[in-house]
């Protein structure tokens, strides 16, 4: 195939620089948002006299009758065109001839790649939401079947606190949200439509550049031709906010993994989801959560990429900028694919109440509500701090704990104790108590359920 460009050149581009310099490869994918582009820009055209209505007319009509015959599978992509935006305007001159030709009137392939990634990645991003959206109501409806399920809290990995699997599971969910917004926000910023601005400096013809953008659904036409070709700030804000995406998937998934283990056994997944050992017969491995974490490394790589291909280049645009789509496009499609298996995973994964609470019972979790026991009656709390570890090294030298503590041991360390202090340190008591707002008490984690189901539905 011809290059569209080749009038300058005395002589073919060698074989290997063609497989070099093409991209359809990755952007054949942007098809028919690049049909999409090209069919505003066609009636644009007509409506401002620089091509005739009729010649407007029969540009969109040959555009959608091609969208409609890729889709169909009667036309396969070539391989051997340098890009998709070269290879749509080769087929619809084969079909329409000089009329053909007039498409590209008042356009560049600078602007017209950044209207493609543009539209793609806007519609990328509606659907990530939406899977995001899907995950978050599995953790409320997870959450709400545990939330008096106690299990201990941890920091540095130390049992630390008591809570519920139901508080547990709606952090996730905040931190989800979280990842909505920043989504939205991408999708705000990128939502400026880069179409005639050219290969960087505009053009002479009386082109109307709001009413494209209107056509395709941005907010307004970007302000600086120069901007509008070499800008790749959403790729780079995207890759980023795909980033934090995977990062609380990865750490979720650390999770799942060793709840998963003999060690702990709070959860065990559905054999679906887990995979054997070749040579362990009793192994059950957790390979999707291990894969999620795996891959987040590599949509970090990918955010990495971008900002690195971006970092050295002038302005406008440069062939570096091709390397773009490959990066977004792996992050786009890495968290998309996490999330879809995700879902289920969680979905149809077992939880073990009694072992979640057994471990709860162990490594004095209840220390502080000890000593909180005593600063309510009327002790300073570093006062309390000191005999409640006073306790717990008492409890280690016996082989026991603070629930079965003799009342005398710790009447020997304060006359404030009283019988009611095994009411005050028993799980239920300490969960229970923690009432204040985002704490793990059953009505609390309920109050978090539902200002998440609220927040999804302004989504």
């Amino acid at each position: 195939m011809a290059m569209m460009w080749a009038g300058r050149f005395s002589k073919e581009v060698d074989s290997k620089v063609n497989a070099f310099n093409s991209s359809i490869s990755f952007d054949g994918r942007m098809y028919g948002h690049d049909i999409r582009g090209s069919i505003a820009h066609a009636e644009m055209l007509g409506k401002c006299g620089i091509i005739s209505e009729e010649d407007s007319a029969a540009l969109v009509e040959e555009l959608k009758k091609v969208l409609q015959d890729i889709d169909d599978g009667k036309i396969q992509l070539d391989m051997n065109a340098e890009d998709i935006h070269m290879f749509i305007e080769s087929v619809l001159t084969e079909r329409l001839g000089e009329v053909g030709k007039r498409l590209h009137t008042a356009r560049s392939r600078n602007d017209q790649v950044a209207l493609d990634i543009r539209l793609y990645l806007r519609d990328e991003i509606d659907e990530i939401i939406s899977l995001i959206k899907k995950l978050i109501n599995v953790l409320c409806d997870t959450a709400e079947k545990h939330t008096d399920t106690i299990m201990p809290g941890y920091t540095h990995l130390q049992r630390a606190q008591p809570i519920t699997f139901g508080h547990h599971l709606m952090a996730y969910a905040q931190m989800l949200l979280r990842d909505i917004g920043r989504l939205e926000d991408s999708a705000k910023r990128m939502n400026q439509c880069p179409l005639g601005s050219g290969a960087l400096a505009g053009t002479t013809y009386p082109i109307d550049r709001d009413m494209t953008a209107e056509l395709l659904g941005f907010d307004c036409a970007m302000i600086n031709s120069l901007d509008g070709v070499s800008d790749r700030d959403f790729c780079i804000e995207l890759a980023s906010a795909i980033s934090i995406v995977m990062m609380h998937l990865s750490r979720f998934s650390e999770e799942i993994i060793m709840w998963c283990s003999w060690e702990f056994k709070f959860i065990e997944l559905d054999d679906a989801f887990a995979t054997g050992s070749s040579i362990m017969p009793q192994k059950k491995n957790p390979d999707i959560s291990e894969l999620v974490r795996g891959k987040c490394a590599r949509v970090i790589g990918d955010n990495m990429t971008l900002l690195t291909m971006m970092k050295g280049l002038p302005l406008a645009y440069n062939k570096d900028m091709q390397e773009d789509k490959e990066a977004i496009f792996d992050a786009v499609d890495n968290v998309k694919l996490c999330l879809s298996t995700f879902i289920p995973m969680l979905e149809t994964m077992s939880v073990y109440k009694e072992n979640m609470r057994n471990a709860a019972a162990r490594g004095f979790i209840n220390a502080t509500d000890c000593a909180d026991y005593l600063v309510k009656k009327g002790m300073a709390f570093r006062d309390a701090y000191k005999i409640t570890g006073g306790l717990v090294a008492l409890c280690i030298e016996k082989n026991t704990d603070l629930e079965h503590l003799a009342l005398e041991d710790y009447k020997s360390r304060s006359e404030l104790f009283d019988g009611d202090v095994y009411r005050a340190i028993a799980l239920d008591t300490c969960v229970n108590m923690r009432s204040s707002k985002g704490g793990p008490s059953p009505d609390s984690v309920k109050k978090q359920i539902e200002y998440t189901r609220a927040a999804l539905k302004k989504v």
